[in-house]
Order: C-alpha cells, then structure tokens, then sequence
C-alpha cells in the first residue's frame, strides 16, 4: 500500500521519527482540496503515540477536504541546512500518512486543546491557558489524524555524521 523509500540508508527508525513528530512545532498538512487540487497548509500540531492533533475551526477549506476525502498527509522538516559549495542541502524530515476527522468527543478535544496550549504557550499560567480553551471553545475545532504509515529520512550527510557520533563507531 504504501511505498517502500528507495534511498533505504537514509530512512529514519520510528523512535527518531516520533522524536522529530513530537518537538517539531510546524507541519504542513496537505488534503485533497476543492476541484481536486492539492491542498497543502502549515499548521501548529501536537503529536503523541501516533496521533497528530491540529487546532482550527470548525468550518472551512480544511474541514470541507476531510469531509470529502480523509486521507492526509502531514510533513515536518526538521532540519534543512543549504551547503552552496556541495551543492546540496543536509535535511532531516517525516512524512505521516493517515486518515483524519474533527473531534467530536468532548474529552478528547479538552485534552487535544489543552495539549497544544501546553506546547505553544508553556511560559503562561494554566489558568490562563485554561481561560482562553473555555473563551474559544464553541469555535474551536480539533483535527485528529490517525497516522497508518510514518517515514523519516536524512540527507546522506547526515546519516554518516550519526554514525561517527555513536559509542561503538570505529
């Protein structure tokens, strides 16, 4: 179903993945838009334990594309670094692919909202945190995607330099 990465070294572990999906702080979401153009939009996300969470509204582009078709994908660059004179970029990134729909459980949306609060807004008291979840909350919508398949991959530059840093590399 889905496809092998033909540049095999460079493809991530899950547990490097995850790591990059949890501290990343913008992805890009990308949906089957209207007239079937893609749809490809940054957005603030919180991940764990193979769901991404995604604040929003309750209506609008976003919402209409899953409505029609709720398979996603989602990208998270982690690290892009252009090197001019080797004419190439060292980049790590993941690529998750999954289905999504709007929360509609009351819980699981508190807990998605006040998740991203803690993640974006981790300097401000809880009980102001708190107090814009409750003054946002009849137009807040909460995406959830259900990640089915996840790749990690590394410019080649990077893979070598990992090596080089582990323990038991000679």
């Amino acid at each position: 179903m889905f496809r092998k990465m033909r540049r095999f070294r460079q493809l991530l572990d899950d547990k490097l993945s995850a790591d990059i999906l949890t501290h990343g702080t913008v992805g890009v979401l990308a949906l089957s838009g209207d007239d079937d153009y893609p749809y490809a939009v940054p957005v603030n996300y919180y991940y764990e334990n193979g769901i991404i969470y995604i604040h929003g509204a309750t209506s609008g582009h976003k919402i209409d594309a899953i409505a029609r078709n709720p398979k996603v994908s989602f990208c998270i660059i982690d690290e892009n670094r252009n090197v001019p004179e080797e004419f190439t970029t060292y980049f790590r990134s993941v690529i998750a692919f999954g289905r999504a729909h709007l929360v509609e459980d009351e819980a699981e949306k508190r807990f998605a909202a006040q998740a991203l609060a803690d993640k974006y807004s981790p300097e401000e008291p809880a009980e102001r945190r708190d107090a814009e979840i409750e003054h946002t909350w009849n137009a807040m919508g909460i995406i959830r995607i259900d990640i089915e398949h996840m790749t990690g991959k590394e410019a080649i530059e990077l893979v070598r330099a990992r090596q080089e840093t582990k323990p038991d590399a000679k």
